[in-house]
């Protein structure tokens, strides 16, 4: 007998991957359940380079599918998400003894011409003795291409997926883990614990394991089935300095390892330093920035920049594990990106999805084949319908976020522009409602800075999931990385007295 509480599906890990497929399939009309340990993008999907990119050095490897597929995804996810991506354009400085001039022609050529690019710009050359981006640049590098790709807001790329799943009828529960799961008849029974305590069970016709890093722990030790993939973790690790050049362009560099490393501007006045590639055997959740990490990307940048970044200079640090899959590839770096499924199921019911592998730009199609994947064994499996829809807040005409962020300003003339370009940025379309009613400053509630009101954090923790500082300061925004001391003591006293 079908169970009336029975979910279509159940999702595990609120990460890009569960939140993107619980936002496709709440929109095919199906009853979607997702479960979370912790808070949404809490692991890797917050601690990722923040770019939507096809992956320019992929094409080494020769991973065409990939490139394409990222390619032509970074021109959809732009559309649906204005507010929070946008193209960046990166400067690659020429150095001969890494790659033959050909070679990075070659890949360019290939970069603008796989995805049929429409709105980004294409590569040109540069000569940096000339040209205002050779500035940073030491004068021994004195040619560069510019390439387009685009930036990221990751975790809040996380929370809008599963925003739109809970719009279209998805339950979403955040710091509930899914301690057990077995198949009961033709379902999944799902033991449920929350972190305050509580636990509950649910039903469910199908299971996907989204759970990124811990996805073959969820396969032994929840599911109790073997995984005939393994995943490979690679640790990622980035670096916050001040920004120390003019300009919006960001950076990418090689190494004399062959590898390359973005230098982002990142939060107005700061720069992002990443990534490292480095065999992870840790648990995820206690990954960190090591010395030998923070002392290889300083050198890297160092290698190339007039200015000499030392350790005084890194303001934080934070590091990511890739779940990527194990193609049995011996260097880290040579890991493929892509992603691949694994399902098992019992004589053609209660299927298992698990994921392997995957980046944050492809997230939209993996969800979509995913789908494809569950097809069937759903009863009404629906139609792909998310590659003309917009995000939520991201519904701006022409997805012009300038146009949409000065008129924003010019309806609230009462808020600093730099405060209203925040609201716009982060919220595109919603920041309409998050200032509802309010008409002059004091109307924001309880300043913690120039850019921070307590309206904003209650608008996050009523509609966003947001519980503690930490989802506040480090996903749902970035005022973690601007308050002083003694500010985010103030905001952790309120929070507490709530």
């Amino acid at each position: 007998m079908h169970h009336p509480d029975t979910y279509d599906i159940a999702i595990i890990g609120g990460g890009i991957n569960g939140a993107g497929i619980a936002r496709d399939a709440a929109g095919r009309g199906l009853k979607v359940l997702l479960c979370e340990q912790g808070d949404l993008a809490e692991g890797t999907s917050s601690r990722s380079g923040k770019l939507v990119h096809g992956g320019l050095r992929y094409l080494e490897y020769f991973e065409f599918r990939l490139v394409r597929e990222a390619l032509v995804e970074r021109e959809v996810l732009l559309k649906s998400a204005p507010h929070i991506i946008w193209p960046l354009r990166f400067v690659l400085p020429h150095s001969p003894e890494q790659r033959p001039e050909w070679l990075v022609r070659l890949g360019l050529l290939l970069y603008d011409n796989l995805g049929g690019r429409k709105r980004l710009l294409g590569t040109r050359r540069l000569d940096l003795r000339t040209a205002p981006e050779g500035v940073p640049i030491r004068p021994e590098f004195r040619s560069a291409f510019e390439y387009s790709d685009c930036w990221v807001d990751d975790a809040r790329l996380v929370v809008l997926n599963a925003l739109d799943a809970k719009a279209k009828g998805a339950t979403i529960l955040t710091r509930m883990a899914v301690a057990g799961a077995r198949r009961d008849g033709d379902t999944w029974l799902l033991d449920l614990r929350g972190t305050g305590g509580d636990a509950m069970t649910a039903r469910a016709d199908t299971l996907v394991n989204a759970a990124g890093p811990w996805v073959e722990d969820v396969l032994g030790r929840v599911a109790g089935v073997n995984a005939r993939r393994s995943v490979r973790l690679v640790k990622g690790s980035h670096l916050v300095v001040r920004k120390f050049w003019a300009g919006p362009q960001a950076y990418l560099l090689q190494h004399t390892d062959k590898r390359v490393i973005f230098v982002n501007p990142y939060e107005t006045d700061k720069c992002l330093i990443g990534t490292t590639d480095i065999p992870y055997t840790g648990r995820p959740e206690t990954v960190a920035a090591g010395d030998d990490e923070i002392d290889y990307l300083l050198g890297v940048v160092n290698r190339y920049t007039r200015r000499t970044l030392t350790r005084a200079d890194v303001l934080s640090t934070f590091s990511g594990v890739r779940p990527l899959l194990d193609d049995k590839a011996g260097n880290p770096s040579a890991v493929t990106r892509d992603y691949t499924f694994d399902i098992e199921d019992a004589g053609g019911k209660a299927p298992l999805l698990s994921i392997f592998g995957g980046k944050i730009t492809t997230y939209r199609k993996l969800a979509e084949h995913a789908m494809n994947k569950l097809r069937p064994y759903l009863a009404a499996p629906g139609r792909p319908w998310t590659a003309t829809a917009p995000l939520p807040g991201g519904d701006l005409e022409d997805a012009d976020f300038e146009r949409f962020a000065a008129q924003f300003g010019s309806r609230h003339p009462w808020l600093p522009p730099a405060l209203a370009f925040h609201y716009a940025r982060l919220y595109g379309t919603r920041a309409e409602r998050m200032v509802d009613g309010a008409h002059r400053l004091a109307d924001l509630g309880t300043a913690f800075s120039e850019q921070f009101y307590s309206r904003e954090a209650e608008f996050l923790i009523a509609e966003e999931w947001a519980a503690t500082d930490e989802d506040i300061l480090k996903r749902r925004t970035k005022h973690g990385l601007h308050l002083t001391p003694h500010e985010t003591r103030a905001f952790q006293d309120w929070m507490a007295a709530r």
